[in-house]
C-alpha cells in the first residue's frame, strides 16, 4: 500500500477506528425511537462517514484546490436536491 506523503499508518487507523465507532453510534440511534428525527440523525452520521472516507481515504485533503472547490459545489446540489425533496414531501397531503 502507497502512503500520501504525510500520512502515516497512526492516522489511517484512527479514522479506521472512528468509522467503526460511527458505525456502532448509528446501530444504537436505530435502535432507539427518535420519532422524526431518526432520518435526520441516520443521515448526520451517514455524512460525518463519507466526510471521513472523502477527506482521508480519497485523499482530498492533500489535493488541489479546485478538487475542493468541485466537491462543495456537489454538496451544494445536492443539498438543494435534498432541501426540494423534503419540501415536496412535507406538502403532499
Amino acid at each position: 500500500m502507497t502512503i500520501v506523503e504525510g500520512t502515516s499508518i497512526r492516522t489511517y487507523l484512527h479514522v479506521f477506528a472512528a468509522l467503526l465507532l460511527l458505525l456502532f453510534i448509528s446501530v444504537a440511534v436505530a435502535q432507539i425511537n427518535l420519532g422524526l428525527m431518526n432520518l435526520a440523525v441516520a443521515l448526520l452520521i451517514a455524512a460525518a462517514k463519507a466526510a471521513l472516507v472523502i477527506w482521508y481515504f480519497m485523499h482530498v485533503r492533500v489535493s488541489p484546490r479546485l478538487v475542493l472547490v468541485a466537491i462543495g459545489a456537489a454538496v451544494f446540489m445536492l443539498t438543494i436536491a435534498f432541501i426540494l425533496t423534503m419540501t415536496d414531501y412535507v406538502t403532499r397531503a
